[in-house]
């Protein structure tokens, strides 16, 4: 006797949703797979709303379209991969004991019932607002949905706006300033706390924020928004926390998201501690035969085992398709947890990052770390090698990798790609020193930038150098302590640009023979520091080998230093 096909609805069509149902297709091909669908269209390449918004191309299909440039519509869903796919349809009720899903055709009202045997909800989440008058004014938007991504392309078309101000210095606020930049209209982010890119320690911040400066974008930090202003109901400014009004007439909210979890709740199923729906590592709730992915569930660090929420559209792929196998084979793919890695394009800058900040690590109780910054090419400067700044973060008992932070004009994307692997794989600083990476003058440095930060991070935690960061030597600059600023470069460099912190210049070739113009007191703090600050490092060798033994090299040199500098 043949078996009935298994029923197989999936409440949500973004991402996560899609990909667990094609896998459970291609698993098998005979299932009763439907897709339920809120919106209009499915499968979004929401990553690229930014760059459509911005111009970088103009057919917004291309947001929805398969590599061979097919539209992912219900009839390619029906077609090519056997799936009913309802758009502009809502799941408005889960029963559980009846095993049924209630939906509601929205143009319509029409209310109908879809049975099932396996449920997956992937109803991702919804941008947050800052509870402030004036929020319902027009003129506000997110980007979020492909409708805000068509709504902000036609205002960018359209060339009315003159000011345009960003709420909130993440990810996404910044790949908007970028887009409304290209559209040539002047903008301010807007960030309550004191830094911007929160998974940044605040002096790399600061970098990114000078760079931003640099492109008609303005940056607020410590400072949010009081109130929209408004006339006729239309937006005519922002009002900020101590007083200062802003013109503008558009507004993009990028603040972060909350994970839609009220279908979830109102069935019954755990909801974790972080507020997204439980899950275990099969992706199952609470329900074993209701499964939940992407935005609006938690996952687990593989660094700290914390729950923790992860609202990227890449893990989403990953969570559908360990869903879709369980569907037809339960428990044979498992999805064990996040490093939290993540990249973006900021103007000329690339900005990536994986595990946990120095900041984030402490935040976490993870006080016994050490960190490295270091600044350098990626390629050799004869292949046009272009500035790349990292800062490594270990635990200092064991060695092992617990974060990466890569920036600048350079290709930061592979150096955060292998540490995201290397801290996946919980490798130790040791293992990265020596790491076999491919080498060639237009990919690399003979010693990639990702094995300099961790041979420099391992002479900090052999005791070999000791480090200072560019904070601490501004902080020490500013309250007079007492120590010896020392720069090694040549003078050409030192008249082209310079610290204007008290410093002085002693080039590292002629350092050996002018000893005695240093403080004699050998235990004196002396910083020392270069462009980068390799030749501070040499410097602080040869000091030690003379018996100084407060030798302090500042970490990334002049190109770290994200302060006001001399011309």
């Amino acid at each position: 006797m043949t078996s009935q096909p298994i029923k197989i609805v999936v409440v949500g069509g973004s991402a996560a949703g899609p990909k667990a149902a094609a896998k459970a297709r291609r698993m098998d091909e005979h299932a009763s797979i439907t897709i339920i669908q809120k919106e209009a269209d499915l499968s979004m390449a929401s990553c690229g709303y930014p760059y459509y918004v911005g111009g970088v191309f103009d057919d917004r299909n291309q947001l929805i379209c398969t590599s061979a440039g097919i539209v992912r519509d219900p009839n390619f869903f029906e077609k090519a991969k056997g799936i009913d796919a309802k758009v502009l349809t809502e799941a408005v009720a889960i029963d559980r004991e009846s095993r049924t899903v209630t939906c509601k055709h929205l143009p319509t009202g029409a209310i109908s019932t879809l049975a099932y045997d396996k449920l997956v909800i992937a109803t991702g989440a919804t941008p947050l607002y800052p509870p402030v008058p004036g929020a319902d004014l027009a003129g506000i938007h997110t980007l979020h949905s492909l409708g805000d991504a068509d709504s902000l392309r036609a205002i960018r078309d359209a060339n009315q706006v003159q000011r345009a101000v960003i709420v909130g210095g993440g990810l996404i606020g910044f790949e908007v300033s970028e887009a409304l930049h290209l559209a040539g209209i002047p903008t301010t982010i807007i960030e309550k706390t004191s830094s911007i890119l929160p998974f940044l320690d605040p002096e790399l911040a600061k970098l990114v924020a000078n760079h931003v400066r640099g492109f008609t974008t303005d940056i607020i930090t410590g400072n949010g928004v009081a109130a929209f202003l408004g006339e006729a109901g239309t937006l005519t400014g922002v009002k900020l926390d101590n007083g200062t009004e802003l013109p503008c007439q558009l507004a993009v909210v990028a603040v972060g998201v909350r994970p839609n979890v009220a279908l979830a709740k109102s069935a019954g199923l755990d909801i974790g501690a972080q507020g997204g729906i439980a899950v275990n590592e099969f992706m199952q709730t609470s329900d074993p035969d209701i499964y939940a992915a992407g935005d609006c569930v938690e996952c687990t660090s593989l660094i700290t085992g914390d729950k923790v929420r992860a609202p990227y559209g890449d893990l989403a792929n990953l969570q559908g398709r360990v869903v879709g196998q369980n569907l037809i084979q339960e428990g044979s793919a498992t999805f064990p947890g996040i490093t939290h890695t993540g990249i973006c394009k900021i103007f000329d800058y690339t900005v990536g990052f994986t595990g946990l900040s120095a900041g984030r690590a402490r935040e976490l109780g993870l006080t016994d770390i050490e960190t490295a910054t270091i600044s350098g090419l990626d390629i050799p400067p004869y292949m046009q090698g272009k500035l790349l700044i990292s800062k490594m973060v270990a635990d200092r008992k064991t060695g092992r990798v617990l974060g990466f932070q890569c920036l600048g004009p350079g290709d930061a994307s592979k150096r955060v790609a292998t540490v995201a692997m290397a801290i996946l794989g919980k490798l130790t600083v040791a293992d990265l020193v020596n790491a076999d990476l491919p080498y060639a003058p237009p990919y690399s440095l003979a010693l990639d930038h990702v094995i300099t930060a961790a041979q420099v991070l391992e002479n900090k935690l052999l005791g070999r150098m000791q480090g200072i960061s560019v904070a601490e030597v501004k902080q020490r600059a500013e309250t007079g302590a007492d120590c010896f600023i020392l720069d090694t470069r040549t003078p050409l460099e030192f008249e082209e640009v310079r610290l204007g912190i008290g410093e002085t210049l002693i080039p590292l070739g002629a350092l050996r023979g002018r000893l005695a113009e240093l403080p004699q007191d050998r235990d004196k703090e002396i910083i020392l520091y270069c462009r980068v600050s390799l030749r501070g490092y040499e410097a602080a060798a040869i000091l030690q080998g003379h018996g100084w033994r407060n030798v302090k090299v500042m970490e990334g040199g002049i190109m770290a230093w994200p302060y006001p500098r001399e011309k």
